[in-house]
């Protein structure tokens, strides 16, 4: 079914919105895949927070444009699945991935972070990124480390002083 102009426009504009608040991208070949497969994969994006849309090429291209993923465009041959993470950068990058193995017909085709193109091989590196919350437990304990660190020496002295004390009672008791 042949899209009207205003409709491209509308697709155009909402991946446009998409891929300015995104973090990262992932573009997938779905070549193969079958509709139920896709509705899964459309599915568990929802459910972790990242904005997925199969699109045209030439609207892709369109929608990237003077955004941070401009870099993409060559990407963008054959049937295009492209993935936003828009609430931390590796969402995505985890959700294809993870795909990828569930469906072999998957084929992470590129990513981008912060207007970098990366390629396919990449996607390990990026799914392991830690979530917002792991990266502030992360920092969080890095932080208290020296605090705890001090409080334990100087809970050592008194510590030191009762076992000398009570070393020199037994010794006491020993020699009685």
């Amino acid at each position: 079914m042949a899209l009207r102009l205003e409709d491209k426009k509308a697709i155009v504009a909402e991946v446009n919105e998409a891929a300015g608040q995104a973090l990262s991208a992932v573009l997938a070949d779905y070549r193969g895949l079958t509709v139920e497969q896709i509705t899964d994969v459309r599915k568990k994006a929802r459910e972790s927070g990242v904005y997925l849309k199969v699109i045209r090429n030439t609207l892709a291209k369109r929608a990237v444009e003077g955004t941070e993923f401009e870099c993409l465009t060559d990407a963008f041959v054959g049937p295009t699945m492209l993935a936003f993470s828009q609430e931390d950068p590796g969402s995505a990058a985890r959700l294809l991935k993870d795909c990828a193995k569930q469906y072999q017909a998957l084929e992470v085709k590129a990513l981008s972070i912060g207007g970098q193109l990366l390629q396919a091989s990449d996607i390990d590196r990026v799914a392991k990124l830690p979530t917002r919350d792991e990266a502030l437990a992360t920092l969080m304990s890095v932080m208290q480390a020296p605090i705890v660190k001090l409080a334990r020496t100087f809970n050592e002295v008194p510590a030191k002083i009762t076992r000398a004390v009570a070393a020199v009672r037994d010794q006491k008791q020993a020699e009685a």
